[in-house]
């Protein structure tokens, strides 16, 4: 079992930055792939990055590469997602998300994860 708690959501103006950490409970973090989703009124729920146990393959989607940065510190438990460069349209609840380890790499399903947290609320205003 594995518990996750988003922190760091807030409110932003258009260009700036906000980092998200996603803490983890149990022993065994290291050994599940993370992922970082989002979630805007009315719409569904979105894949943002994910990263593989140790930290070596990442991967993002199109509208956040360059942007956003997914990294983990295993000795924490702990995954961050720093957001640059935010605009409005990255407005959304946050979700972090853990998957175990499968043989063709960390997952961009939402039904492919194990665990979720609660989400933190990024605002970001024009």
């Amino acid at each position: 079992q594995v518990q996750l708690v988003e922190s760091g959501g807030g409110l932003v103006q258009a260009g700036g930055s906000l980092r998200l950490s996603c803490a983890a409970s149990g022993r065994t973090f290291s050994s599940y792939a993370m992922g970082w989703f989002r979630q805007a009124p009315g719409k569904e729920r979105e894949f943002v990055a994910n990263i593989d146990w140790s930290g070596g393959s990442r991967y993002y989607a199109d509208s956040m590469k360059g942007r956003f940065t997914i990294f983990r510190d295993n000795a924490k438990n702990t995954v961050y997602l720093q957001m640059n460069s935010l605009n409005p349209e990255d407005t959304a609840v946050y979700y972090c998300a853990a998957a175990a380890s499968r043989p063709w790499g960390p997952p961009r399903v939402v039904n492919e994860y194990d665990y979720w947290g609660q989400g933190t609320q990024v605002t970001v205003s024009s």
